[in-house]
Parts: structure tokens; C-alpha cells; sequence
């Protein structure tokens, strides 16, 4: 049966019985009638994933890796953080009347910086024609391309990673990015990747960001010559929200499938080339999962 369910299944059996409440303290998140939204949490989750043996897509109930892979690609190659960019409505909540959500998520992802050692040679192995300004003789990257470049490049690198956890302009974000950093390395021939998170809603999000991120991992492994490696999600805070026990507890005792097949398509070389349609999940079989899940803003 399923891996990727029977991490999930422990994930959430360890909360409800283990978790710490936060009732009585002050909280920041509130639903939607302005009732403060309590959770009962655990510290420091860590979940690992072989991608060459299963995709992480859960069968307890459906995830929308469509969806998931557009908000991937408004991050990581629109780099906006503008709603009207994407075309799901998860971030909806938390945008102003212009559609911004602030200095947050592909605003860092696509901010240039000065980069020591990149070379005219490697950025045309990387990145074909494509020019890249300079500053202070140094070509600027964002941090994206950074990826990309030392994949190509400089694949021994222990520094291939970001970060959208930028101190200096939280206060410029409507929200602080939960899952805020990537690191990857390769190991062979085969692109391993840590994803960050410093908060997880568990019942909402936890499946939606594990595949987010398995298929970015996936993707560029495939783009730049690589293996899908082993992916592990680092979770600071796991939490279930006071009104999303009784749906835990449901989805405890859901039947488990068989893991899907996975397939990328092989003849994209340029990350910024894949869109959904690059990606094929077949025989994905799912519990029907009947509740609309309210979201704590």
C-alpha cells in the first residue's frame, strides 16, 4: 500500500495523541466568524521519501497535483506574487485590492543578487543565449537561475539552496512563508532535496506541499540530468487546527491504495519549459474526502 499514506496516517496519530494545545494562549490565526483558531501541535516532524520508488501523493484523499504544480510555477518561474498570476484561488485571502500579497514567495524568489563565480561559459551551459546584467563585475542571479546554474555547473556544491525567509521584509509580507527553503544535493548521479517548513497545517496543506516540492524536485532532476533522490520534509510546527480533529481522526481510518506511477517528460531541458502538462500521474485511486475544510487566515 501506500508509503506516502502510512507517513502521513503516523504524522497525524502522533499530534492527536502527543500534541501540545495552544488554548488559552493568544493566537494570530482566527476563523472566519473571528473565533480564534487553537491547535494542538508537535515540534520538529521529519518525513523522507524515496522518489525513485513512490510518488508522495496521498490516497486517503485526493490531492490536486495540477494545482499544486501552478503554484510551484507562479513561485518558482513567474516569481510573482500577484493572485491574478495563478490560477487557483488558495491565496486569495491574504491579497490586497491590487492582487499582491506583499514582498512574499516569488517576490524572493526573483529578487537578483551578485553572485561570485559565475562564469560566462557556465551561465551559457546553463542557460543557453539568455543574457544576465552585471553589477560591480559580478552577473546577478536570482535565485532560481542559482539553482539551475550549479546544477549544471557545479553539481559537488553543498550551496544549492534558497530561502524566502528574508528578515528585513517580513513586515512588507502578508504572510511569512510557511514553507520557506529548499536545499539540494546531488549524491551520483541522483538530485536529493530537503523542503523547510516552519509551520503545517496539517489537514489542509501537508499533502499539497509534499507534492509541490517532490515535483520541483522532480523536474529539475530531470531537466538537468539527473535521478529523482530521496526527499525529506522538515516540519518546525505540525499542527491540526481545533476544528479539523473529527476530519484527522476520518482520515485515520480511510483505506489506503496503491502509490500512482509518476512520469515527467523527458525531452523538456529547461525548467522554465515545463508547464502541468509535462507531468502524468496514472492509476491515481483516492478515498472521496466530503468536507470543505475551513482555512485559519
Amino acid at each position: 500500500m501506500s508509503y506516502t499514506d502510512r507517513v502521513f496516517k503516523n504524522m497525524v496519530r502522533n499530534i492527536l495523541e502527543n500534541g501540545i494545545s495552544d488554548e488559552g494562549l493568544q493566537v494570530r490565526p482566527h476563523w472566519e466568524d473571528g473565533t480564534p483558531a487553537h491547535t494542538i501541535q508537535v515540534f520538529g516532524t521529519v518525513n523522507r521519501y524515496d522518489l525513485q520508488k513512490e510518488f508522495p501523493i496521498l490516497t486517503l484523499r485526493r490531492t490536486y497535483w495540477k494545482s499544486a504544480w501552478d503554484e510551484v510555477a507562479w513561485i518558482w518561474q513567474k516569481k510573482s506574487n500577484n493572485v491574478r498570476d495563478l490560477s487557483s484561488h488558495v491565496w486569495d485571502e491574504w491579497a490586497d485590492e491590487n492582487g499582491s500579497i506583499g514582498k512574499a514567495y516569488g517576490y524572493q524568489m526573483g529578487l537578483p543578487v551578485k553572485c561570485r563565480g559565475i562564469t560566462e561559459e557556465g551561465l551559457k551551459a546553463a542557460f543557453g543565449e539568455r543574457r544576465f546584467s552585471q553589477k560591480d563585475g559580478m552577473y546577478l542571479l536570482d535565485q532560481t537561475d542559482q539553482v539551475i546554474y550549479q546544477l549544471v555547473n557545479q553539481p559537488a556544491s553543498r550551496r544549492i539552496l534558497t530561502n524566502m525567509y528574508n528578515i528585513h521584509d517580513l513586515s512588507e509580507m502578508a504572510l511569512a512563508p510557511c514553507a520557506y527553503s529548499m536545499t539540494f544535493l546531488v549524491t551520483g548521479r541522483k538530485l536529493n532535496a530537503i523542503l523547510n517548513q516552519r509551520s503545517q497545517d496539517v489537514i489542509t496543506a501537508s499533502a499539497w506541499n509534499l507534492v509541490q516540492y517532490a515535483m520541483l524536485t522532480y523536474a529539475l532532476a530531470s531537466a538537468y540530468g539527473y535521478e529523482p533522490g530521496e526527499f525529506v520534509h522538515v516540519i518546525g510546527s505540525a499542527h491540526i487546527y481545533d476544528r479539523h480533529i473529527e476530519m484527522a481522526k476520518e482520515l485515520l481510518a480511510s483505506e489506503e491504495h496503491e502509490a500512482p506511477s509518476f512520469e515527467v517528460n523527458p525531452d523538456v531541458r529547461d525548467f522554465y519549459r515545463f508547464t502541468r502538462d509535462d507531468f502524468s500521474v496514472r492509476n491515481y485511486e483516492y478515498n472521496e474526502f466530503h468536507h470543505v475544510i475551513p482555512v485559519a487566515v
